[in-house]
């Protein structure tokens, strides 16, 4: 018999894994295309409208590599290719695109499928704790970081492995591994990956990403007594896990219900946590709860606060323009994070509005993303959007820029007056995280 036919719908991460995993090596499939949404994570990245995934990481199967085409040509890559089966491999999407998308693989005349947990994820010969999110944005990785901070504290070496973020060459990025922050430097990682990867390297914890996920899987299990995995918007974990948290944002109630694969998340967790409770309304809290209760009701439920500090002295009695974590903002659909927090908190005297400063990519930013009202979506995918971001800051012309984005945003950026990074922590309230790991002891080695 032919192989089945194959495109696989992704975003420069779960797609990839997909494929590697479950396509690659199976003589029973041919995989004729990968499409990306700019809507991701992808940005605005100056590329030609067809990429290729590399012969190095294809296979023998494929020794012209992929090609990685828009998904707005789906409909014509099943008719051109004679595609059999349409495969949805990304996150953070409601349970609406998901059927959209499966309507138009269908009217196109191909099968739709989803690959479970127990098709793509790969076992790891030490322990895995696994914290995901329902939501990009939830503050899952304060909370990774924690746990990895609790288990260096037990006497554990531990290595972060992160959710895909391969923006550049994909053969270089196959193995990724970052211990300072020369070598996020010496990488050129984008403004998203340093987001998620320099508090970790702060905490003096290995962070793993790339490509290939069995490989980095050989790369961190070699080195660490336990690997935490810190899922980006609210992925699957790539891993199976021993212990698996699950963040929920009650600023977003309901949502838990109403996303891909948030919603698989949440059914599989061992514990979920509800973050920012001290910022959330009570019945949001409750909506969460009960939502939880519902679809999952073995799982034990972690009540906790995100705690903002910043430099008051900085920013009280200043005009200060808020830069916010992009990735939570935009697709994630937050209307803010922790910088707005903290520059009210902290008594600026005014939130400078961003959007009539905005130029270039941060302009076509606000068009797209008509939520976003007073604060400034840190969008660095490329060198041009960097510059857009500063040159948005000196039009505005604040007194201060206060920046919640996880990163340090004062070194990668150029303007006249001063970044004050925001910092938040995790507090739980009912139960700590690691009276969690000793309930989990024998099963981690802790």
């Amino acid at each position: 018999m032919a192989p089945t036919r194959v495109v696989i719908m992704g975003a420069a991460g779960r797609d990839f894994h997909d494929f590697n995993t479950v396509f690659r090596d199976d003589p029973t499939y041919e995989v004729v295309a990968f499409t990306r949404t700019d809507a991701q994570n992808l940005g605005e990245l100056d590329e030609p409208p067809t990429r290729r995934y590399p012969p190095e990481l294809a296979g023998d199967r494929s020794p012209d590599g992929i090609p990685i085409r828009p998904e707005s040509d789906l409909e014509a890559i099943v008719d051109e290719e004679d595609v059999d089966t349409v495969v949805f491999s990304y996150s953070d999407v409601s349970h609406d695109h998901v059927m959209e998308q499966a309507s138009r693989a269908l009217a196109a005349g191909a099968d739709f499928r989803l690959l479970g947990p127990d098709r793509m994820t790969l076992d790891a010969d030490v322990p895995v704790v696994a914290v995901d999110a329902v939501r990009t944005g939830c503050g899952k990785s304060q909370t990774a970081r924690k746990f990895a901070t609790l288990l260096d504290d037990r006497g554990a070496t531990v290595a972060v492995v992160r959710e895909p973020m391969p923006y550049g060459d994909l053969a270089d990025q196959r193995v990724q591994r970052f211990a300072t922050l020369d070598d996020l430097d010496a990488a050129s990682v984008t403004i998203e990956e340093r987001e998620e990867y320099e508090s970790h390297i702060e905490r003096g914890h290995v962070v793993y990403a790339g490509v290939d996920y069995a490989a980095i899987l050989d790369r961190a299990q070699a080195e660490a007594d336990v690997i935490v995995w810190d899922g980006g918007n609210n992925e699957l974990p790539f891993y199976t896990p021993d212990l698996h948290v699950v963040l929920a944002d009650p600023h977003r109630a309901g949502d838990e219900r109403r996303y891909h694969p948030g919603e698989t998340n949440l059914r599989l967790a061992d514990y979920v946590l509800i973050n920012k409770e001290n910022t959330a309304d009570a019945a949001a809290i409750r909506t969460v709860e009960e939502n939880v209760r519902e679809v999952n009701p073995d799982a034990d439920i972690i009540h906790a606060d995100s705690v903002v500090t910043a430099d008051e002295s900085a920013i009280a009695g200043k005009r200060a323009l808020v830069v916010e974590d992009g990735p939570t903002l935009t697709h994630g659909g937050a209307p803010h994070g922790a910088g707005l927090l903290a520059a009210r908190k902290y008594g600026a005297s005014d939130i400078v509005d961003p959007e009539p400063a905005a130029v270039g990519s941060l302009k076509r930013v606000f068009e797209a993303y008509d939520h976003l009202d007073t604060v400034l979506p840190a969008m660095g995918y490329s060198d041009q959007q960097i510059e857009d971001l500063e040159a948005t800051i000196r039009n505005a012309d604040p007194d201060v820029v206060v920046s919640g984005t996880p990163h340090d945003l004062g070194r990668l950026i150029d303007v006249d007056v001063p970044v004050v990074r925001v910092r938040y922590e995790l507090a739980e309230k009912n139960v700590s995280l690691d009276e969690i790991l000793e309930r989990h002891a024998g099963e981690l080695g802790v």
